[in-house]
């Protein structure tokens, strides 16, 4: 009885947050119905980072991934489905799923039925770019879940191997700049990558499998065959911002104008001359100042990202359970 009263209460707030007959996102979505809902996901996604400093940048890669495939919809959490899109090669050493549901059981004590797995998704990776101290922003809620998730779909993900047109392109798809492009990659300022996507670009860069990739600096090119040795375990795992702590900020910018990337796909933003005029905008000497403000920016893409493809009102469903649909 208590499930059936909060799907009413959550139906009558979607009805008042409707405009013109198109739901929207909203600041303060569960304010009235569930407001302890951002702060129970805050305390479960401090506990997990403060227990695996790593988290954070999984928990923001799991919101990315997420909506890079169907939109913002919690499709990448579905493990119940005869192919579902977490099992895409693209989405290979995903992690964090358990931070979700934890979150998501609270949830349910609490509110039942009414808080969505994406939204718990938007406002971790919110919170984890908090707790790395990255900048602290407003998350607009009222997402919906969705009702597919099939690895088929995967392949609008960005691969690390992209080159600089069809990064912009698989963007430019999701109603994405060249600038939140860049903003976005710099989300890998935390975070680490695995061996296994460093072999091409340290030894099978050019056709016939050999060669290394020229964007890599002579002086940084001995420090990553160090720590991925070619035959050696393409499990280990390396910073993907070289030097750059476990803060969020613009070091990584850095890194890819000094030719320091580790991923190939950062890297590439340096063959544009419009992904690498974003990245020059935050280091001219007026910067910040008078120039553009990396923080301010990044939440804006990141804000924008979290709208791309969201269900609402009637196209999706609060799911009980993040890993299966409802019925």
């Amino acid at each position: 009885m208590g499930v059936v009263v909060w799907e009413l209460l959550w139906l009558l707030m979607v009805l008042t947050s409707c405009c013109e007959g198109q739901f929207i996102l909203q600041v303060g979505f569960y304010r009235n119905t569930c407001p302890e809902a951002e702060s129970i996901v805050h305390g479960v996604v401090r506990d997990a980072v403060a227990s695996d400093p790593n988290m954070g940048a999984a928990l923001l890669r799991l919101h990315f991934h997420d909506c890079f495939v169907e939109g913002c919809d919690a499709s990448i959490l579905i493990d119940v489905s005869s192919q579902p899109e977490k099992l895409a090669f693209a989405h290979q050493g995903l992690r964090g799923f358990e931070v979700i549901q934890r979150a998501k059981a609270q949830l349910e004590a609490s509110c039942p039925a009414l808080v969505s797995c994406a939204d718990i998704l938007a406002l971790a990776a919110r919170d984890a770019i908090a707790l790395t101290n990255g900048p602290i922003y407003q998350v607009p809620t009222g997402r919906r879940d969705g009702f597919v998730s099939n690895f088929s779909l995967a392949d609008e993900m960005p691969q690390v191997t992209d080159s600089i047109q069809i990064l912009k392109a698989k963007f430019l798809n999701k109603g994405l700049t060249h600038k939140d492009l860049v903003l976005l990659s710099a989300a890998h300022t935390i975070g680490t990558t695995a061996c296994f996507f460093m072999t091409k670009r340290l030894y099978n860069f050019f056709p016939g499998g050999v060669g290394t990739d020229p964007a890599i600096n002579p002086n940084f090119l001995p420090r990553l065959k160090a720590r991925c040795p070619q035959n050696g375990d393409v499990n280990a795992r390396l910073a993907i911002d070289e030097g750059g702590g476990t803060e969020f900020d613009k070091h990584i910018l850095k890194n890819i104008r000094e030719g320091f990337a580790v991923l190939e796909s950062d890297a590439r933003l340096n063959d544009d001359i419009f992904t690498k005029s974003v990245m020059d905008s935050y280091f001219s000497p007026l910067n910040p100042i008078f120039g553009p403000s990396f923080e301010a920016d990044f939440v804006e893409s990141i804000v924008k990202m979290g709208q791309v493809g969201v269900k609402t009102g009637f196209l999706g469903e609060v799911r009980r359970v993040c890993s299966r649909f409802n019925s």
